[in-house]
């Protein structure tokens, strides 16, 4: 098998290519622009807007995408149908399927196939895990 030509084009590109935006260096971005995380932090999101700008942090090793603050959109509220939704998809990742305990952290599924008490014996501190509910629904306790 042939190793791949260094000349050609690389198979996966960014979705939004750099060669269309500035790029900043880490803590050099101008006022009015933020990344997702930050936006985040002011109860804000994109809102469908396209990045305007990236920065590089970590030497170059990463990209984030910028954001202008005056065009974002305040967060969408919960609701509780959504709270419901993550509640059960966070029951999927949480819950052995051996001894049907639900834990407070995201349990190994995929490499062991269950909680470490079904997989090898180690025994689980009593507060590591919930009691069953008769609702189901460990938002609603």
């Amino acid at each position: 098998m042939a190793a791949a030509d260094p000349a050609s084009p690389p198979a996966v590109r960014d979705v939004y290519g750099t060669d269309d935006f500035p790029v900043y260096r880490w803590r050099q971005a101008p006022k009015g622009l933020a990344t997702r995380r930050q936006l985040r932090e002011r109860r804000l999101r994109p809102g469908g807007q396209a990045p305007v700008a990236a920065i590089e942090c970590r030497g170059g090793k990463r990209k984030a995408w910028l954001y202008e603050i005056a065009c974002a959109l305040p967060i969408r509220p919960m609701t509780l149908a959504k709270e419901i939704a993550l509640d059960k998809a966070m029951a999927a990742r949480q819950t052995c399927p051996a001894c049907s305990r639900r834990y407070h952290h995201c349990i190994p599924l995929k490499s062991l196939g269950s909680c470490l008490e079904c997989h090898d014996g180690t025994p689980a501190a009593p507060g590591s895990y919930i009691r069953p509910l008769a609702h189901g629904l460990a938002a609603a306790a």
